[in-house]
């Protein structure tokens, strides 16, 4: 995921309504973050009991081995339209580059209005994903993984947050706001199973944990 780095400029709201927010008391703008929704609990717990589980192999990755980002409509490319998607009263130039809007990020309740604040989120990072299954696929394969805008697979989040995550697991890395967690684990296992990617053994049992409460 594109790391940026911006001099920030947070509001007192902004601060207050992301502090609220780790504590799990406010849910954030229903306007925002419209990851497509996962399935149900009970359906991942479904889908993550039929996942192989493997040893993870990192092995000849790459980034540049999964093309990001395409164009997903007229000048859109799939970050923009990501962008667009996920923030509220976003507007855009004639090269679809956000100049304005708002951007509530799930994972950690903060709210920001620069997109350069913003990251898109690959919930399975594409590192996860290669060593998971997709060392093995077509690079148009890769594409279509680092760009789906149809599954529970991007989504706009506070920068740093998302590259604190980087390409860790729910074994060692889940939101800290606790309201999302569940969200979070559903669109995990959705997007593993859709595209065949195997789990490892702590994985496994972190996602059981986690799945149990949804």
């Amino acid at each position: 995921m594109p790391k940026v780095y911006a001099r920030r400029r947070v509001s007192i709201l902004a601060a207050l309504t992301g502090l609220i927010a780790c504590v799990g008391l406010f849910n954030g703008p229903a306007a925002s973050a419209a990851l497509p929704t996962p399935v149900s609990g009970a359906t991942a717990r479904s889908y993550l009991a039929s996942l192989t589980v493997a040893t993870e192999n990192r092995t000849g990755y790459s980034r540049d081995l999964f093309p990001t980002w395409i164009t997903i409509s007229g000048t859109c490319n799939t970050r923009e339209y990501i962008l667009k998607r996920d923030g509220s009263n976003v507007v855009t130039d004639s090269s679809c580059a956000a100049t304005s809007g708002s951007w509530y990020s799930p994972y950690d309740g903060a709210t920001w209005y620069a997109a350069s604040d913003v990251d898109i989120d690959h919930l399975v990072p594409l590192a996860e994903a290669w060593d998971s299954g997709a060392s093995k696929w077509t690079t148009s394969q890769r594409q279509a993984f680092a760009n789906d805008i149809t599954r529970p697979q991007l989504l706009a989040v506070t920068d740093n947050v998302n590259q604190a995550k980087g390409d860790q697991d729910p074994a060692t890395w889940i939101p800290s706001r606790w309201s999302y967690v569940c969200t979070y684990v559903r669109a995990w296992v959705q997007v593993k199973y859709y595209y065949d990617l195997s789990v490892d053994s702590a994985e496994k049992s972190a996602l059981q944990n986690y799945l149990a409460s949804c």
